[in-house]
């Protein structure tokens, strides 16, 4: 609940996730490092990088009738310009995903991506994690099993969240919470710049 009206967006939001990242099965708390304060910036100067140039579309792109599976690249379309919830900057601005750490399979049907948080105490790794899976579930066909996890070495609990972020359970209660989607829905919304 906030307890004051001059809080900025980040600090709001962080707020709001430590409030709402329940787990509704298990009444436990669905973010790693969270510490119930929120009343800072956790990362007040990230550094902030070039983003890469649109795609260029072929022919062959646009030609309904040309087999076009589906590659790294345009998966990383898809979610790079998902809003960071503490900066009003992109995923990709920030290099929490980056291409080379995409991996498309379309014979076995499977996307793993691997994002790297901008500090090793992110208290937003979840939050990050859940609105990129919701992004790809959104946006792609059903027929792809989507794995996010975060790069390794990259976060001091990258084990408790990956953990979470692989329990179907976990993230299909955390995406009943109304209060919660309305967080990820921001920042899978237009980029707010």
């Amino acid at each position: 609940m906030v307890q004051e009206a001059n809080f900025s967006y980040g600090t709001l939001l962080l707020q709001l996730c430590h409030g709402l990242l329940l787990d509704a099965k298990h009444n436990n708390i669905f973010a790693a490092n969270a510490d119930g304060g929120g009343s800072f910036l956790e990362n007040i100067n990230p550094n902030v990088y070039k983003k890469c140039e649109d795609r260029k579309l072929t022919i062959d792109d646009e030609n309904e009738d040309v087999v076009d599976p589906f590659d790294e690249r345009e998966v990383f379309d898809l979610i790079r310009n998902i809003n960071d919830p503490e900066h009003p900057l992109t995923l990709e601005e920030l290099h929490v995903l980056e291409q080379s750490l995409i991996t498309v399979d379309n014979e076995k049907n499977s996307i793993d991506i691997l994002f790297t948080p901008t500090i090793p105490h992110c208290s937003m790794a979840t939050l990050i994690g859940l609105s990129i899976k919701v992004k790809l579930l959104r946006a792609l066909p059903p027929r792809f099993n989507v794995t996010v996890e975060i790069n390794p070495g990259t976060h001091a609990s990258e084990h408790a969240v990956n953990k979470q972020l692989a329990d179907k359970e976990r993230v299909a209660a955390a995406l009943e919470n109304t209060h919660l989607m309305e967080v990820i829905n921001q920042c899978i919304s237009a980029p707010l710049k």
